[in-house]
């Protein structure tokens, strides 16, 4: 078994995540049902705030044979797509969004995705402590905070 930790300061917060991987797979009895499994990873997530600390695991199986390394970075990524996801439902409903055209939705996805990144931007450049949906609404009100925003890019 290999491992793998790393400890982030972040807003407050100290992420410490641990990573195990093993390619030793022989003892799966359902290994035969996954034909291209290569092995099996987790992920051990200890967040400590001022309020206390925390822990979670996230198991994976994986067709490539990874590195407890690899595997926090394949994590990370995937968990950055799925952060992304969570802003465009939560600001935008995309998942309510019933237009039946392909072309259409993936326009409205690129745009929606470009709005937050110009206030994900916007909030960096500030250090604004405004939450994006605060930003949203401060834009639909005032045409000049749009303005703002786009220029501050």
């Amino acid at each position: 078994m290999h491992t793998f930790t790393k400890a982030e300061k972040n807003r407050g917060r100290i992420e410490t995540r641990t990573a195990f991987v093993t390619t030793d797979i022989d003892w799966l009895e359902q290994k035969k049902e996954w034909k291209s499994l290569k092995c099996i990873g987790a992920i051990h997530s200890e967040i400590t705030t001022k309020k206390g600390t925390s822990s979670e695991w996230h198991y994976y199986l994986s067709s490539c044979e990874l590195s407890a390394q690899q595997l926090l970075h394949h994590a990370r990524m995937e968990w950055s797509v799925e952060s992304m996801h969570w802003l465009l439902d939560v600001h935008f409903e995309e998942d309510w969004c019933r237009i039946e055209s392909k072309d259409v939705q993936q326009s409205l996805n690129m745009f929606r995705k470009a709005a937050i990144n110009l206030i994900k931007n916007f909030k960096n450049r500030n250090n604004s402590k405004t939450a994006i949906s605060n930003i949203m609404f401060e834009c639909l009100m005032d045409p000049q905070m749009i303005m703002r925003v786009i220029r501050e890019n």
